[in-house]
């Protein structure tokens, strides 16, 4: 039997269902979720790994700066297992993150 979630990997899976648009960049999931981002690009990446959330990268001007900025999605089979592994917590998951209202 497969191991539950952590309650921070349920975070950003909450969040990515929750999300205002399709695509999500790292910061973003981060300050949505409130976790710091030695821990949010991890679960992100392993993830990934396990084919359920995709990722490309853009190149973002911003002022005078051109960098690059990854956006994350849940594919088909990531929204089924994050729908499975927040359904029980979904309140309390929602309660534990900032949520997207001050990040947008």
């Amino acid at each position: 039997m497969a191991r539950k979630p952590s309650i921070p990997t349920r975070l950003v899976f909450q969040a990515l269902l929750d999300a205002p648009s399709r695509e999500t960049y790292g910061f973003e999931l981060a300050e949505a979720t409130g976790l710091p981002s030695g821990t949010i690009y991890p679960i992100l990446r392993r993830l990934e790994d396990q084919g359920v959330v995709e990722s490309r990268w853009e190149l973002v001007e911003t002022g005078s700066q051109r960098r690059r900025r990854r956006y994350y999605w849940l594919t088909g089979e990531g929204r089924r297992a994050a729908r499975e592994a927040t359904v029980e917590k979904r309140n309390a998951l929602r309660l534990l993150a900032p949520g997207w209202s001050g990040s947008l």
